[in-house]
């Protein structure tokens, strides 16, 4: 398929011909959800902690006899039912950490690529050659452009002028092409691939892994 190129000024400069299968994809939202799921997991530190009834300071002595008081029996203060007690089935530290296969980790990246497409939230642009490490360029682009939420913008290797451009700009993150996962992709509105990075996706997503390859 071919996907339109755009200058810095929002003009039209002509056309690049990209992979069917990393731009043209159907969407699986079962994959897509999946590697979601797995890859926020893998975010988590995971140490949340309470304390049971066995962990909690105190509580050693039952607090009244079991008869003749008119209450109910109660063991220890330091039940789950008492104010300063154990928790019950709280959460305690533990690892969300999950592994995705290789070749759903990339198909789920081809799926949101192909749905940005498909929806008109990608743009290509020929190169970011004007910018200088000035924010105040890439402001200028983005309104040439007529970006105005957020949006990825996908280099073929990383780009300090343009990080840099790009850093004080609220809602705007840069990526390199071969760091692409379906969570980024997913959380802007528009992503912004160069000619070249976009011409470099069919060598890295869609490429056969090899056997125990990541």
């Amino acid at each position: 398929m071919k996907l339109t190129v755009v200058n810095s000024n929002g003009d039209n400069v002509g056309e690049v011909t990209v992979s069917d299968t990393v731009f043209d994809a159907a969407m699986n939202r079962s994959l897509v959800h999946q590697a979601m799921v797995i890859y926020q997991g893998n975010k988590r530190q995971g140490t949340h902690s309470t304390k049971t009834r066995a962990q909690v300071s105190g509580g050693g002595r039952k607090p009244w006899i079991q008869k003749h008081t008119g209450r109910a029996r109660q063991g220890s203060i330091r039940s789950p039912q008492w104010r300063h007690g154990g928790i019950a089935f709280g959460p305690h530290p533990r690892s969300y950490r999950k592994s995705i296969p290789t070749r759903m980790r990339r198909q789920a990246v081809r799926c949101v690529l192909s749905e940005k497409v498909r929806s008109g939230s990608l743009i290509c642009i020929d190169n970011f050659d004007i910018v200088d490490g000035k924010t105040k360029s890439m402001v200028q682009i983005l309104k040439n452009l007529g970006i105005t939420g957020s949006a990825l913008v996908i280099t073929p290797e990383p780009n300090k002028d343009l990080i840099q451009a790009a850093h004080n700009i609220d809602k705007i993150w840069t990526l390199p092409i071969n760091q692409l996962n379906a969570n980024d992709l997913l959380r802007r509105q528009t992503v912004l691939i160069t000619q070249s990075a976009a011409e470099q996706a069919a060598i890295i997503w869609d490429a056969v892994p090899t056997r125990g390859g990541r």
